[in-house]
């Protein structure tokens, strides 16, 4: 999980949402991703997804059945789903999304039953580290928008 909160602090740094991943095989780093939504201008472009893709390059295969993932806050849906499709074995995460969660917190599609692949869900860790950043990340654009400086 270390590993993804030093993904988070890239996005952290480039203005982004501080959500980092990391997919990991046998004990090893195979993906690595962090928000990218505002500097690609692509709403898909979620930590997740990145690390899931970067993960199928690697191990050349869309299933990553062998492979866990961890990752800083609780998957949307989208993120949920590109978890479920690509086989992912458990998935670790620190924060719990109280508005957009789909592994427990609004929605629970990871251990619903309703797919022929269910996630394993392990969540809560290092929750403070993670939810520090999201605060200074948003107390920062408040204090922004406060001085006029987003419109």
């Amino acid at each position: 999980m270390f590993a993804a909160l030093q993904e988070a602090e890239k996005a952290l740094g480039d203005n982004e949402v501080p959500v980092g991943a990391v997919v990991v095989k046998d004990n090893r780093i195979i993906g690595r991703g962090y928000n990218q939504v505002e500097k690609l201008h692509d709403a898909t472009a979620h930590a997740e997804m990145i690390a899931l893709t970067a993960a199928s390059a690697y191990v050349e295969n869309w299933r990553l059945n062998e492979c866990d993932i961890y990752v800083t806050l609780e998957p949307c849906i989208m993120c949920t789903g590109a978890l479920l499709a690509s086989r992912i074995r458990r998935l670790y995460f620190s924060a719990f999304d109280p508005k957009f969660g789909a592994c427990g917190s609004v929605y629970n599609l990871a251990e619903g039953g309703l797919y022929n692949h269910r996630l394993e869900v392990v969540s809560g860790v290092y929750s403070e580290e993670s939810l520090g950043m999201m605060t200074r990340f948003f107390n920062k654009i408040r204090s922004k928008r406060d001085d006029g400086e987003l419109a």
